[in-house]
């Protein structure tokens, strides 16, 4: 959101509200607190991932904005573990005044469609716009949805984090593959009960 151009999308068919709505930016968020989760993670890889998250320009990350980056990721992920919307909303608060300026709208000098930001400035660092602008999404569909705007897979072999989608029931894995993978696992314990060989199938 930073240093975004703006660029007509009829001539791109590229639509810069698509690219940094509320729920663009919560999935940039989920998948950002996942990767910087990483400790082996270069400031490469996370401009990597900013890119695709729809980041445009200078994207030069040194080793102290990937610690702040990380530092948020870590307070991020608090959100996404809580249980119920009101543990949701209570450490959305907590990292809303601990790490947030006021409310503003920006359109970085003209380079963008106005955008609502609660970091201290345009040029902030990136670990503050990313917990600000993380912040901001996440409080939005807490708000919107009356809900957790997420969840940490329940798989007991992975940590990724992950966005609950629509109104249905909340998602308890982070991917197909995870909900897989313990499902098979259910069924082979509950066989074993049965006949202790099928562990060793």
């Amino acid at each position: 959101m930073r240093y975004i151009r703006l660029v007509s999308p009829a001539t791109t068919g590229d639509d810069w509200s698509t690219r940094h709505s509320v729920q663009a930016i919560a999935r940039r968020t989920a998948a950002l607190v996942n990767a910087l989760d990483d400790e082996s993670a270069s400031p490469e890889a996370i401009a990597e991932m900013l890119r695709a998250h729809g980041e445009r320009g200078r994207l030069e990350l040194t080793a102290r904005d990937l610690a702040e980056m990380r530092a948020a990721a870590t307070a991020l992920r608090e959100v996404f573990a809580a249980t119920d919307v009101d543990g949701a909303a209570s450490t959305l608060n907590t990292l809303l005044g601990r790490g947030s300026g006021p409310l503003r709208l920006t359109s970085h000098g003209g380079t963008t469609p106005w955008h609502p930001h609660l970091d201290s400035a345009d040029e902030a660092p990136w670990g503050e716009w990313f917990l600000a602008s993380s912040c901001l999404a996440l409080t939005v569909l807490v708000w919107d949805r009356q809900r957790p705007p997420g969840g940490v897979c329940a798989s007991s072999s992975c940590r990724d984090v992950h966005l609950t989608q629509g109104s249905g029931p909340q998602r308890r894995y982070c991917s197909r593959r995870c909900a897989t993978r313990e499902r098979v696992a259910a069924h082979r314990a509950r066989a074993a009960e049965h006949d202790p060989r099928v562990l060793g199938r």
